[in-house]
């Protein structure tokens, strides 16, 4: 039985192992697809990343493709079922890395795409594609460079739908109409070292600092919104003395994380852990990273066609939601553009054994070629 196209063009995605930040020639895959639909092919490499920008007409308004060729390490290979990059069938699932994030996603926008040109080679205003290798990485180099070129020389997103595994239980269950935004804080808190036994000599930093970092744990920040859960604060690592049981640390090292609602921002948000860790007198320092702010697109033409489209290979409504990690979307989402995040299920993102079922791909590619229908048809 020969594959479809878009199970082939899955397979062909998986078999390359385009570990972080590496493409391992994905990219020139999909690039090839895409010159033959009339494209106009642009490999921006920065760094240590290789994105593609692809775009077939110059009017607006202009429908974006977003996603990731690259993938997180498999993990232990003698835990796979399958090899990892071995693209493998099993009881009606396609095994392999990548399978559900991204790979499977990116076959479908092709071959969506394929199909709605062949039925409307003229149709309105321009598709392009936007493709990085470092999603799972340090996303220094990839969309957010993307952006930015394309700011600088006014080209503009109109909408743009992102393959993320956004689905919980089946395939279309959930739209992604938003994020929330990410700001982590490392923190080191000073104190002076010394030996337990000789407490008034010393100064210990966990000591001084435990009941602030219970009261940053315990206070609410903001209630969320109709589209936002309320924002958290999170601590991820600690750490503080030399590993022996005699000593009393002189520093001690905080590293946490806000996903904050549209209720708050940055700088706000800073303001008020600053305020905290004055109130209790600590000599600290915070370097603090920010990893992407919140975005939400509510309503417009995309979210309406994103709907319509899977409740017409569905013939039901999926849920609008902004829970979840952050994604490529709030590089795109800063620019102005309506962003929605649509693609597989995610229960085996990221795991051993990661997995699409295959009917999920062709109703994917079904849903993709559906939204292309109702704004650009």
């Amino acid at each position: 039985m020969t594959d479809s196209a878009v199970l082939a063009l899955t397979r062909d995605l998986i078999n390359r192992p385009s570990v972080t930040p590496e493409d391992e020639g994905c990219q020139e895959l999909m690039g090839a697809r895409l010159a033959a639909l009339g494209f106009k092919l642009e490999t921006m490499v920065f760094e240590d990343t290789t994105n593609l920008w692809a775009r077939r007409g110059s009017e607006g308004p202009l429908f974006c493709f977003a996603g990731h060729t690259d993938v997180v390490p498999p993990g232990p290979l003698d835990q796979w079922h399958t090899p990892p990059f071995e693209a493998t069938d099993i009881d009606g699932y396609l095994h392999g890395r990548g399978a559900a994030d991204m790979k499977g996603s990116l076959a479908a926008m092709i071959v969506a795409t394929e199909r709605f040109i062949a039925a409307h080679p003229d149709h309105q205003g321009s598709i392009a594609f936007l493709i990085t290798s470092d999603e799972e990485g340090p996303f220094i180099n990839g969309t957010t460079r993307v952006i930015d070129t394309l700011e600088a020389r006014d080209e503009k997103i109109t909408w743009c739908l992102v393959g993320e595994p956004s689905s919980t239980s089946e395939v279309g269950d959930v739209v992604k109409n938003g994020r929330r935004g990410s700001l982590t804080g490392d923190l080191v808190v000073k104190g002076i070292q010394g030996h337990v036994a000789y407490p008034h000599l010393a100064d210990n930093p966990v000591h001084k600092a435990a009941p602030a970092l219970s009261e940053l744990a315990n206070t609410v920040w903001d209630n969320g919104n109709e589209f936002f859960p309320p924002t958290s604060f999170q601590i991820a690592n600690l750490h503080a003395g030399t590993g022996a049981s005699n000593v009393i640390p002189g520093e001690f090292k905080v590293q946490f994380n806000f996903r904050f609602s549209t209720e708050l921002n940055e700088d706000t948000i800073k303001a008020r852990v600053h305020n905290v860790l004055d109130a209790h007198g600590l000599d600290y320092h915070i370097d603090w990273l920010l990893n992407g702010k919140p975005f939400l697109t509510d309503k417009g033409d995309l979210v309406e066609a994103t709907v319509e489209a899977i409740k017409a290979v569905k013939h039901q409504e999926p849920a609008l939601l902004t829970t979840g990690g952050t994604s490529d979307g709030r590089f795109i989402a800063q620019t102005g553009a309506q962003v929605v995040e649509l693609g597989p299920v995610n229960a085996t993102i990221h795991k051993l054994n990661e997995c699409v079922k295959i009917a999920d791909l062709e109703l994917l590619t079904d849903m993709y070629e559906g939204i292309l229908e109702r704004l650009l048809a």
